[in-house]
């Protein structure tokens, strides 16, 4: 009876919030191609779920509460966050990704397939409960910080389907109690929620893997605001101060560009700054993930699991049923070849470049008398008689001469050092020459910040040809031409014996506008 009442109450409140949201299907064409469907939709009328409701008893929380919501590209991850009655926000529940487009990296331009990366907030004119796909809500990309650096783009959107050009692509089900949770948060009188999008979770081990991608410094400054969050559990106030985001409270909001830090936020900042510090200390190599076209979360793959196992080759405990994801119908799937290449990452160094891992160049060959030491099983001169001659008896057909007349009998081996001689050197080239080869590092210069070059570089390192994925029905604002593929000009110096040269690769790429 309480789930009923609670579905009755919830109708009554979304139809009152239902006239001004339906303002928001004129947000129709855009990154998502997010239009309005065919007359007036009562898809935004869908209660929250019953076992949702359930566990928002089990953790003190109210429908009418408000939320917060947070993005992962990397791990795929959406989460919903709701304030109690101390103030503090508390986790209600986490949802897998079923598609982003693009890198990791903010959005810069129209037609690019990134979705958006920072601080949003989303009002209820920006819910669209008569999407084409299924609902949605617009992210309010460009905010203040895009609009300062020179980011454009338009209309992209959380919304149902598994299709996505620069948007977040839910599963009809997940948006569903997405947009319903939302809508109760507003009908309780919430005038507005944050919407938080990071590349991947702000750890000090991430930043840490990820410090010289080329958008490192951005990271860092998305990392502010979300140490703010983590460490008060609160929903920072977001300022734009020049190029940059400032993070922080009331001072904050009042246009401070230099914002009190409280104590808990300047002490996790601390503690994470030395744990990046000792991790670099200890030899972390830096890293770069390179995607052909975006992620999506894996419970939607064709093998499930209850874990999987990240980049690192760590496995992750899910908090969601990889069984019960699995069975979700995903519509249209925009590039599954993309998907099914998943993401590689590979080490870069301190200019963001590709570091590639090469054996050692093949041993020269032997002088002849390192040759023939090597021939008669290893041995050098140090078991001579005091003649000097060989103790081998060994002619050149490989037969003794131990029975012989005239030969010479094995000398019997003493403590004295004998002096070293050319054969002793020869002896030493041989052994360092048929050591094992090594893998040496060569770094690849000409990748730093375009996505499409390590991709067009991968394709070689794997051995694998990276062809232009097939356009899809979803563009971004406009549907932009196929990626033009550049000339690879490959030039690969000698490599003399016992000395590797670097490798130096120049990749050339359109720069234009493409998705």
């Amino acid at each position: 009876m309480a789930v009923r009442r609670f579905a009755v109450a919830s109708l009554d409140r979304a139809s009152r919030l239902l006239a001004p949201v339906v303002v928001a299907a004129a947000v129709t064409l855009g990154g998502c191609q997010d239009g309005m469907i065919n007359g007036a939709s009562t898809r935004s009328l869908t209660p929250i779920p019953p076992q949702t409701l359930s566990l928002m008893q089990t953790k003190g929380m109210q429908q009418g509460d408000p939320i917060l919501i947070r993005a992962y590209k990397k791990e795929a991850e959406m989460e919903v966050w709701k304030r109690g009655t101390d103030g503090r926000y508390a986790l209600l529940k986490t949802y897998p990704i079923c598609r982003w487009s693009g890198q990791l990296g903010p959005k810069r331009k129209q037609g690019d397939r990134q979705a958006p990366e920072g601080f949003y907030t989303i009002t209820p004119a920006q819910m669209n409960p008569n999407s084409s796909y299924y609902l949605s809500f617009d992210t309010g990309f460009p905010n203040a910080y895009d609009r300062a650096n020179g980011s454009t783009g338009n209309y992209l959107m959380v919304h149902g389907t598994c299709s996505s050009a620069g948007c977040f692509a839910m599963t009809d089900a997940s948006m569903s109690e997405i947009y319903a949770v939302a809508r109760e948060a507003f009908a309780g009188g919430q005038r507005a929620f944050q919407f938080q999008s990071y590349p991947f979770r702000m750890t000090a081990s991430n930043m840490t893997k990820y410090r010289n991608d080329p958008n490192a410094p951005f990271w860092r400054n998305l990392k502010e605001g979300a140490d703010y969050f983590e460490a008060l559990r609160d929903e920072p106030k977001v300022g734009v101060c020049g190029t940059k985001y400032v993070f922080g409270g009331a001072d904050a909001a009042a246009g401070s560009c230099t914002p009190k830090v409280d104590p808990l936020v300047a002490e996790k900042r601390a503690h994470d700054n030395h744990e990046i510090a000792e991790l670099v200390a200890k030899g972390t190599p830096a890293t770069r993930v390179v995607y052909d076209d975006g992620g999506g979360n894996p419970v939607f793959r064709a093998e499930q699991s209850t874990a999987f196992a990240n980049l690192s080759g760590t496995e992750t405990e899910l908090p969601y049923s990889a069984k019960d994801y699995g069975r979700h119908n995903l519509g249209d799937v925009s590039r599954p070849e993309s998907l099914a290449a998943g993401p590689r990452e590979i080490e870069v160094d301190a200019k963001g470049r590709p570091v590639m891992l090469a054996a050692a160049p093949e041993a020269p060959i032997p002088t002849k008398a390192a040759a023939a030491a090597l021939g008669k099983g290893g041995k050098s001169d140090a078991a001579k008689s005091d003649t000097g001659k060989s103790d081998t008896g060994k002619s050149d057909t490989g037969k003794s001469d131990a029975g012989k007349p005239g030969a010479l009998k094995p000398a019997a081996r003493t403590l004295m050092a004998k002096q070293p001689g050319p054969a002793d050197d020869d002896a030493k080239v041989t052994e360092k020459a048929t050591e094992k080869a090594k893998p040496v590092r060569i770094a690849v210069a000409g990748a730093d910040d375009d996505p499409s070059a390590y991709q067009k570089l991968l394709g070689k390192v794997f051995n694998k040809e990276t062809a232009p994925a097939p356009a899809t029905p979803t563009a971004d604002a406009v549907v932009a031409e196929p990626m033009k593929a550049a000339a690879h000009n490959v030039k690969i110096a000698h490599v003399a014996p016992r000395s590797v040269h670097k490798v130096t690769t120049a990749l050339r790429t359109d720069k234009s506008d493409k998705d």
